[in-house]
């Protein structure tokens, strides 16, 4: 029996391909799909076997790759050798060389969960956020419809106030419906309808009349029949036209009497109705129709069909379908529900289908593709009817807890919408019955209301109207080819574990997700990490076993990899405050984004799990919200605000060194306690809430600073004590780059890396020779900085170091940036608020995107950068452009002038080469040894002293070689044998005879001449040993041989 759990056996089950045996799959496209998804359940029973052990029930056997490789080719014939190991290589993720039953059916049912988010996004609508339109009506909205003549929507309300809507749901203008004949005070409309064919609206009246209007620009509502003497109030109609002849029409009517009456127009485009020959000749004039006359078949251009199945219960809703050639009402009676009056060719009689249904009904839809009728229950269920079959629906969804409101089907997708008085909105896949999506929560909150659903499919706009309240849910369109995202919500940060070799990224949905940076694989995911509230930023300890996480509601928390919280730290105090980074030291960390102090967490304090801030010594040293900050060790701390003043920290004493800042002259006192709170909150700030703001929002808001800034990076790498260079960068809403000297206090180079979109962020690399940027719109720039800013000059430097390459990796604005060295070679790692992380190269080549269905292998990384030697070999590398599945724009950015790229001088492959200069010169190699044997500690700036190497060597005058000419060669050489030969030949004899064995075997060894002298000391302590040890033995077993004889 198996010890499987019952999900995994279940989810295990929904890949299996149901033949009993286990023949070979066949054709093309069969072959090409990767083995674990031709797999069925019954080679999974084989492989379960396989793993279990010898006598026993338990599945805990281990398989090495070449076991698993052997066995399963063998005993599952599904896949060769090399797909098995293929196979076992995405199941191992930590290499360790063996795998169990456990973490086969682990990596199967990540498999199949990520297979059914794709599937969810293929299938499921995604929706914008609900949408609260301009309130224009003052009673309840009794209809919404869209008018592809006037390319607008119409809604109405009770009192007769029409209102129309362009398509970007802007109002355009709104008409009251009144005439001479009509009151105001006395409308109460129940139901409209559009004749698109004849460009008109049919609306119902309380007053037991139909008016037949024209919507003009200039006239309004321009009534031109009225339809009167029913027997009962109209309360909901519904049009139908022939596409392929307008003049056939059919409008079908309910009223309160339960009554369904239908007027089939025969010349709809002529004239609705005929019009007496006494009338005026003026069209425009409103011309009374009596019901009966229509009945009596007074009008030749029309004719009459009804029914009164539904008794004395007022119908709720009416259609006709002309696939069927049917009229679908329905009522809130349990009897005679659901009524299908099918038409009988060349014949006004009626054929009826009753379907009852207990409580009744509110309303319906019906799909022609399905043949099915949804109707929206007042006993909270949703039933699925065969218009054939009468006894039994063919589906019931429940769900709802209260009466369902109304139902519509999305055709194209093959699922239903519902909506309930528990003002739940919910998605029904009708293939498998069940919800796959709910909506609440966003609805206005009364005790009753009247509502009104309408999806209008082309566009994918959903209104829902609540009384007076009419409120929009916007489907997200799709392209061509569907977006590759790797977050459900907009990613907010990124992290590079060099450790695991994992990506770890986090979104504001509170989810955290890890990937393989070898594959792209998703490997973990947890969610719900700071309840509701936004994760904003992310970091690492110094160990990279510990992941911090900050959230909108003001608390960092620390987890292990396996979803353990260890800590929550109260940074905002019990309070909702943005987080915008988290800098962890080695005794400190330190909390930043909404105030001007620093809030700090001393780890020896780390004792309980809820742990308050401390003090921070420095005080208040901002003017603005401090934003960002930067380390470099030892000891310089750097902050950064929203008001573009950066103050560097002593962060051993925590006092304030110097304050840097394009306006000086502030001081530098710390302010008191007193100040602090009279201090008024500035009122341009840019927050860590950087995510949800785009290009366009940027240039019309006034929330954001200009000379904020995002991103501190410190360039480790110099030594400005001897180059008196730039040390510190800078960039921020401006879309300005910086590079400061943080020992003259002074800014050493200036320039605009974006230009026009707002805010940027930045990073660099360990070795500090590229800084990457990246801005609202997508876009990221690739800068050559390892010669830039390295020495002091006498002025400012404003032109941009060399550009080496810009292109757009995504369709939204970048929050964060990384970099990470595999296969050394370097990769840029860039999160958007497009839901996607996006690895490329140094060059800007994408090599994919993470949680795309191909997983790469970063092994076969071919750098794009040539040689000098290799050049023709671009084509190749161009390749893995060509196969990414991302969609880049490169090289071409918006024009502007300080944009423009500047080409490198050197060859960038030679990167790593330059990197180990220093370490092979003699020089380079004294002075290691020298400061091993110094020993110090060091100071404030202890890099590497002395100008970089590759500047030293590249000032040197290299010339080209000369050619040589034709050298006589000396005459011993030409003819050796005049001088060397009888030495040679006598040499050549004395070679040839070689030493018997005897003679070698009797040979003297001089093992001294051979082996140092440390190795033969060992070999010698190691025999005295063997020898005290041997000695010992033997006089223990003498002893016990004395014995034996004694005895």
């Amino acid at each position: 029996m198996s010890n499987k759990p019952l999900e995994q056996r279940k989810a295990m089950a929904n890949i299996a391909d149901q033949s009993p045996n286990g023949t070979k799959d066949s054709g093309i496209a069969r072959s090409l799909e990767q083995l674990e998804n031709r797999l069925t359940i019954h080679d999974f029973r084989k492989m379960q076997e396989l793993f279990k052990v010898p006598g026993s029930k338990e599945n805990k056997r281990m398989m090495t790759r070449e076991e698993f490789m052997d066995k399963m080719s063998a005993e599952v014939r599904r896949g060769t050798k090399e797909e098995y190991g293929e196979l076992f290589n995405k199941i191992d993720l930590n290499r360790d060389g063996v795998i169990d039953w456990d973490k086969l059916t682990s990596f199967v049912l990540l498999e199949l969960y990520e297979r059914d988010e794709r599937t969810k996004l293929s299938v499921i609508p995604q929706w914008k956020d609900l949408q609260l339109l301009q309130v224009i009506h003052k009673e309840a909205v009794q209809n919404v419809l869209f008018l592809k003549s006037h390319a607008s929507y119409l809604t109405v309300s009770r009192n007769g106030l029409l209102g129309l809507w362009g398509e970007s749901l802007k109002l355009q203008r709104t008409v009251q419906i009144t005439s001479e004949v009509m009151k105001v005070k006395d409308l109460w409309v129940t139901s409209l309808v559009a004749l698109p064919n004849v460009n008109k609206v049919a609306v119902a009246f309380t007053s037991k009349e139909v008016y037949f209007a024209e919507l003009s620009s200039k006239q309004g509502f321009s009534c031109q029949y009225k339809l009167q003497g029913f027997e009962g109030i109209v309360m909901c109609m519904d049009y139908w036209y022939n596409p392929h002849d307008g003049n056939d029409a059919i409008l079908t009517m309910g009223d309160v009497c339960g009554q369904v009456q239908a007027i089939a127009f025969n010349t709809a485009q002529i004239s609705l109705f005929e019009r007496p020959s006494s009338s005026p000749e003026d069209e425009n004039m409103m011309m009374t129709v009596n019901w009966k006359e229509l009945v009596s078949g007074y009008h030749k251009c029309c004719h009459t069909l009804r029914h009164k199945l539904h008794g004395k219960e007022w119908v709720r809703q009416v259609a006709y379908n002309s696939s069927l050639d049917v009229f679908i009402s329905v009522s809130t009676s349990s009897t005679n529900t659901l009524v299908l009056a099918w038409r009988e060719k060349l014949s006004p009689h009626l054929t009826m289908t009753t379907f009852h249904i207990t409580q009744g009904v509110n309303g319906f839809d019906f799909h022609s593709r399905l043949n099915l009728i949804a109707t929206a229950g007042i006993n909270c269920r949703v039933c699925l009817w065969n218009p054939y079959v009468t006894s039994k629906p063919a589906g019931t969804l429940e769900g709802h807890s209260d009466s369902v409101i109304a139902v519509q089907f999305i055709m194209e997708r093959k699922l239903l919408f519902s909506f309930a008085k528990d003002r739940v909105l919910r998605i029904w896949d009708i293939q498998h019955q069940l919800c796959v999506q709910r909506i609440t929560g966003s609805f206005p909150k009364s005790i009753d209301f009247h509502s009104v659903l309408y999806f209008d499919e082309p566009h994918g706009h959903l209104f829902i109207s609540l009384n007076n309240q009419l409120m929009l849910l916007e489907m997200e369109q799709e392209s061509g080819n569907r977006k590759v995202t790797s977050h459900r919500k907009a990613v907010t940060c990124i992290l590079y574990n060099s450790i695991f070799k994992q990506v770890i990224s986090s979104d504001i949905g509170s989810t955290v997700i890890f990937w393989l940076i070898d594959t792209g694989q998703k490997i973990k995911e947890f969610t719900g990490c700071h309840g509701n509230a936004e994760i904003s930023t992310m970091a690492l300890d110094g160990t990279e076993t510990r992941l911090l996480t900050g959230g909108t509601d003001g608390t960092v928390k620390v987890w292990d990899f396996n979803g353990h919280c260890h800590h929550k730290l109260n940074a905002g105090r019990d309070r909702a405050v943005e987080i915008s980074q988290i800098l962890v030291l080695s005794w400190t960390i330190l909390v930043l984004g909404w105030d001007r102090l620093i809030t700090v967490f001393r780890l020896n304090n780390l004792t309980q799990f809820c742990v308050q801030p401390s003090e921070w010594k420095g005080g208040v040293q901002h003017q603005d919200d401090i934003l960002c900050a930067a380390f470099l060790p030892p000891q310089t701390l750097a902050t950064a605000s929203s008001g573009g003043e950066i103050v560097v920290w002593n962060n051993s004493t925590e006092n304030a060194c110097i304050k840097l800042c394009l306006n000086p002259g502030r001081s530098l006192k710390p302010s008191t306690g007193s100040q602090m709170q009279q201090n008024v909150a500035p009122t341009g700030r840019l927050s860590s809430r950087r995510h949800i703001l785009s290009a366009a929002d940027y240039n019309s808001s006034e929330a954001e600073n200009r000379s904020a800034i995002t991103r501190l990076c410190f360039l480790e790498t110099r030594n400005i004590s001897a180059t008196g260079g730039a040390n510190l960068v800078s960039c921020g809403g401006a879309a300005c780059v910086r590079f400061w000297n943080t020992q003259r206090s002074s800014l050493l180079a200036e320039f605009e890396a974006h230009g026009g979109v707002g805010p940027i962020i930045m990073t660099t690399e360990k070795q500090n020779q590229y800084l990457i940027t990246g801005d609202l719109v997508g876009w990221i720039k690739i800068w050559d900085i390892e010669d830039y800013c390295f020495t002091l000059g006498e002025n400012m430097i404003t032109q941009p170091p060399p550009l080496i390459r810009s292109f757009q990796a995504h369709d939204d604005g970048i929050t964060s940036l990384g970099t990470c060295i595999e296969n050394n070679c370097l990769f840029i790692l860039s999160s958007s608020t497009d839901c996607s992380i996006v690895l490329s190269d140094i060059s800007g080549i994408p090599f994919g995107i993470f949680g795309q269905e191909g997983h790469w292998r970063i092994g076969n990384y071919v750098p794009s950068f040539p040689s000098k030697e290799n050049k023709s070999k671009n084509e190749e590398t161009n390749d893995i452009k060509k196969n990414s599945p991302v969609s880049f724009v490169e090289d071409n950015p918006p024009p502007h002038p300080v944009e423009q790229a500047v080409p490198a001088t050197e060859d960038e492959n030679d990167y790593t080469d330059m990197a180990n200069v220093w370490d092979n010169t003699i020089l380079g190699k004294s002075y290691k040894e020298k400061k091993a044997q110094k020993g110090r500690k060091g100071i404030l700036f202890n890099r590497i002293a002395g100008i970089k190497p590759t500047v030293v060597f590249r000032s040197l005058k290299i010339e080209a070689l000369k050619e040589t000419t034709d050298i006589n060669e000396l005459n011993f050489l030409v003819h050796p044998g005049k001088y060397f030969g009888e030495k040679l030949a006598e040499k050549r004899s004395e070679d040839l005879k070689l030493p018997t064995l005897s003679a070698t075997l009797k040979a003297a060894f001089d093992e001294k001449n051979l082996f140092p002298k440390e190795i033969l000391d060992r070999g010698k302590k190691s025999r005295q040993l063997c020898e005290e040890m041997c000695n010992k033995v033997v006089v223990t077993n003498e002893g016990k041989q004395v014995k034996l004889k004694r005895k």
